[in-house]
């Protein structure tokens, strides 16, 4: 495909990404999400935990790179000058904490229409962790091949791919890409031709087990879970619309989708050899205990960091530091020196697929 884009289309898009940033800070749209399913996991409280809290090892290993803690940086975006900012903020944040970082989508800046941050200073600031490129999967069908996959890549020098998986947010904005037929095999083809790993994730609706095992058998090496319980963008777009029909119909589906603790589970019965992100309404280190005891490998955070990656690197740190602590203190009070024994924390709720 060229990527010389029309720079009307370039300018649409880059107010409708400043949009979104607007009304997932606002506290209103708060309101509108689905329930994550994290709050009916109650973990069973150890008062004789007989470990030390500054001895607790919460590092990891992902795409070849250590962990200092198993969190992940989830996408976020705007316009081009506001996304370059938020980029560089959240880059150094992930460096000075040891923690994973993926950027939003990069389709402007793959259409050489704006690089939104998205270059080689990106892993200049952050040279020592993983940092995960994005496309949509619509594009895939749409005229992306492996030049364009690769230049997403290639730009950022990262060590994955995601592709984010957003067919209930096209299908409610004015616009949207709705044809997504030929989505899977694509990803299956780039599978086989990309140099570096592909992650799948929804961007808040949930992927199902079934779904899954599908991405997985067709080569894809981790699946974000990115449940219902975070951001609603059925809500979001229903915010943007001035169509009182369209915003209407928008909000009906503003609670659809599979709860964050629900996708886990399955997904991770359904695929237990696979990495898992458990993402979706993480709220906080408690938030994040749950995800990884429920069956994820990394829990990623996005809309409750946001206001943070928009001010500075340095309140990107500290809300970071805030979660990991949290964390810490999770596996502390549920006697778990590491992440494997928090695995197997005793939980006062029960948390089979049936009960979530």
């Amino acid at each position: 495909m060229s990527v010389s884009g029309d720079t009307s289309a370039a300018g649409d898009i880059a107010a409708r990404k400043s949009d979104h940033l607007d009304i997932v800070l606002h506290p209103s749209l708060a309101a509108r999400r689905a329930d994550s399913g994290l709050s009916q996991i109650v973990f069973e409280h150890v008062a004789l935990p007989e470990i030390s809290l500054a001895e607790i090892d919460l590092s990891t290993q992902f795409l070849g790179r250590r962990l200092e803690a198993p969190l992940l940086i989830s996408s976020m975006t705007g316009g081009p000058e506001r996304a370059a900012r938020i980029n560089r903020n959240l880059a150094e944040a992930a460096q000075a904490l040891g923690i994973a970082f993926a950027v939003g989508s990069q389709r402007i800046a793959i259409e050489g229409r704006a690089s939104g941050g998205l270059d080689r200073q990106l892993r200049d600031a952050a040279p020592n962790v993983p940092i995960l490129a994005n496309v949509g999967a619509a594009q895939l069908v749409l005229g992306y091949g492996l030049a364009e996959v690769r230049r997403a890549v290639d730009m950022i020098d990262a060590d994955a791919l995601i592709v984010h998986l957003n067919p209930l947010q096209e299908a409610v904005q004015s616009g949207g890409d709705t044809n997504w037929r030929g989505v899977l095999a694509a990803i299956g083809e780039l599978a086989r031709l990309l140099p570096v790993p592909i992650v799948v994730k929804e961007v808040g609706a949930g992927i199902s087990a079934t779904v899954a095992r599908r991405l997985v058998d067709a080569g894809v090496h981790a699946i974000d879970v990115a449940g219902a319980g975070g951001t609603s963008w059925a809500a979001v777009e229903a915010e943007r619309s001035p169509d009182p029909a369209q915003c209407a119909t928008a909000l009906t589906f503003s609670d659809w989708g599979i709860s964050t603790a629900r996708a886990i589970v399955d997904v991770r019965a359904a695929c237990p050899q696979t990495v898992v992100i458990g993402s979706g309404g993480i709220r906080d280190g408690l938030d994040a205990a749950k995800a990884i005891r429920l069956g994820a490998d990394l829990a990623g955070q996005a809309a409750a960091s946001l206001g943070s990656a928009d001010a500075s690197p340095e309140a990107a740190v500290a809300h970071f530091q805030q979660v990991i602590a949290q964390l810490r203190i999770a596996c502390f009070c549920t006697g778990s020196a590491d992440l494997a024994a928090l695995r197997r924390a005793a939980l006062l709720s029960p948390a089979g697929p049936g009960s979530l």
